[in-house]
C-alpha cells in the first residue's frame, strides 16, 4: 500500500469538535481570568445548596443532614397551614414591592444628578456623602437608626418638633416598620448604586450632546432623550436583579 501523505477526511462532528478545541485554546487565557471567580460562586454559592434538603426532612444535629429522617412535605404544610401564613406573604410582597418601586429609580435620579454637575469639591463632596453609607456596618447603621429616630432625643423627631408635630415612635409603632425598612436600605444603598449608571454615563458621545445643544436641546430634554436611552440597557439588567431579589423572603 502506497503511502499518500494525505490526512485522513474529519467527519463533521470531529471538525466541531476541532474547531471548539481552537477557540477554547485561543481564548485560554480569558477563562483563565474568569477561573477565580467562578470558583468563589461554585464553592460558596452552589456546592452549601444541599443544605436545602433539610427542608424535607426532620433535622437532627447528631444525625446531621444526610441521616435525619426524610419527612417529605409536612415543614410545608405546617407553613401553609399556620395562622401567621398570609400575613408573612402580605408583609414579605409588600416590602419587596415597596422596595423595588423606591429604591429602583433613586439610583438612577442621583446618578443623572451626578453627572450633570462639574467637576470640582462640591461633586467630590456629593459623592463622598452618598457613597459613604455604603461602607458603614450594618451594626452602627441601625445604631444610627434607632438615635436619629428615638422620639425624645432624635434629629427626625425635632425637625418634626419644629414644624409643630408631635414627636413619633417610629420604632415601636408596626405602621411605620414598612418605610424605616426600606428607606434606611436605600440610605445606604442608593450611592453605592449610582455608580453603576454613572459607568453608563461616562460611554455617552460628547457629539451627541454637542449636536443637541445646537440644536436648541435644554439640559432636560438632553437628558430624557439622550441619557436615559443610553444606560436603558443597564437599567434592565439592574431591574430584573432587583425583581429577583424581592422574592426572596426578608422577613
Amino acid at each position: 500500500m502506497e503511502l499518500t501523505g494525505k490526512k485522513p477526511q474529519l467527519t463533521t462532528k470531529q471538525k466541531k469538535r476541532e474547531d471548539v478545541k481552537k477557540k477554547l485554546f485561543a481564548s485560554r487565557q480569558l477563562y483563565l481570568f474568569v477561573l477565580p471567580a467562578f470558583l468563589v460562586i461554585f464553592i460558596f454559592s452552589y456546592i452549601p445548596m444541599y443544605g436545602v434538603i433539610i427542608a424535607f426532612k426532620d433535622y437532627v444535629p447528631t444525625l446531621g443532614v444526610w441521616g435525619s429522617p426524610w419527612v417529605g412535605m409536612k415543614h410545608f404544610e405546617r407553613f401553609f397551614n399556620s395562622y401567621y401564613f398570609w400575613d408573612l406573604l402580605k408583609n414579605t410582597l409588600g416590602i419587596s414591592v415597596y422596595s423595588l418601586v423606591v429604591g429602583f429609580p433613586l439610583p438612577i435620579i442621583l446618578a443623572l444628578a451626578l453627572n450633570e454637575i462639574k467637576d470640582g469639591p462640591w461633586k467630590k463632596f456629593s459623592q463622598t456623602v452618598t457613597y459613604a453609607p455604603n461602607f458603614i456596618s450594618v451594626v452602627v447603621m441601625v445604631g444610627m437608626i434607632l438615635a436619629f429616630l428615638n422620639p425624645s432625643t432624635g434629629l427626625i423627631n425635632h425637625a418634626l418638633n419644629f414644624f409643630g408635630i408631635e414627636p413619633i415612635s417610629f420604632m415601636e409603632d408596626p405602621k411605620w416598620f414598612k418605610t424605616v425598612y426600606v428607606l434606611s436600605g436605600v440610605w445606604q444603598g442608593t450611592g453605592w448604586g449610582s455608580v453603576i449608571y454613572l459607568a453608563a454615563l461616562a460611554g455617552v458621545d460628547t457629539q451627541l450632546h454637542e449636536a443637541a445643544i445646537v440644536d436648541g436641546a435644554s439640559r432636560l430634554q438632553r437628558i430624557w432623550h439622550i441619557n436615559l436611552p443610553t444606560i436603558r440597557p443597564t437599567m434592565v439588567i439592574l431591574i430584573n436583579y432587583e425583581r429577583w431579589f424581592c422574592y426572596e423572603l426578608r422577613i
